[in-house]
């Protein structure tokens, strides 16, 4: 196991870099092709393990990806550059030794889900969306869709939807005067 740390990658991705970087240094046995490289780029904030042929039944993908996600990332958050690579050194050690059963089990008791949301925000996200798309459904839906009862005015779902008018009680428009329960319309007094 090779521990390369570099400042930068100067703009190149990781998977190529430490490939070529695996293949120069001709890491593990000759012929075996068991070596296993850990590359931390400090200033893009990159990792990768980089596993030979000969070991990549052993030290799989999820292996490096619980490594990474549960060992390194939150030591690296901290501030703890040695101690996250300490701790993924003694992970890759174990796993190598035949005892991947302990990593497996802390990666299920502690997922690294950094995508994870907040369940209030979800339910704010939800609630809203629902009004605001309600509201649009109700503009355009029942034109579409309800039975038009008079000009501007459609049922549909059991209610009664009214577009273009502004209306009161019995249809009558808002701006007519009423006296004695006698309705006039016009700019008159009744």
């Amino acid at each position: 196991i090779v521990v390369a740390t570099v400042p930068s990658l100067d703009g190149e991705e990781i998977e190529p870099y430490a490939s070529r970087l695996f293949r120069a240094w001709k890491l593990g046995q000759a012929g075996e092709d068991n070596g296993v490289l850990l590359l931390v780029a400090n200033n893009d904030r990159k990792m990768r393990i980089e596993v030979g042929y000969g070991l990549e039944g052993t030290l799989t993908d999820l292996h490096t990806r619980l490594i990474i996600e549960n060992d390194m990332v939150p030591a690296f958050r901290a501030g703890d550059f040695s101690g996250g690579i300490a701790k993924a050194v003694d992970d890759m050690v174990m796993v190598l030794q035949g005892n991947p059963e302990e990593l497996e089990a802390r990666g299920t008791r502690n997922p690294a889900d950094s995508n994870s949301v907040d369940p209030i925000v979800a339910l704010f996200i939800i609630v809203w969306a629902m009004l605001f798309l309600g509201g649009l459904a109700m503009a355009f839906l029942p034109p579409i869709f309800g039975t038009k009862l008079s000009p501007g005015v459609y049922k549909w779902l059991g209610m009664t939807f009214r577009y273009g008018q502004r209306s009161g009680r019995y249809g009558q428009r808002s701006g007519s005067a009423s006296s004695g329960g006698v309705w006039t319309t016009g700019t008159g007094s009744g």
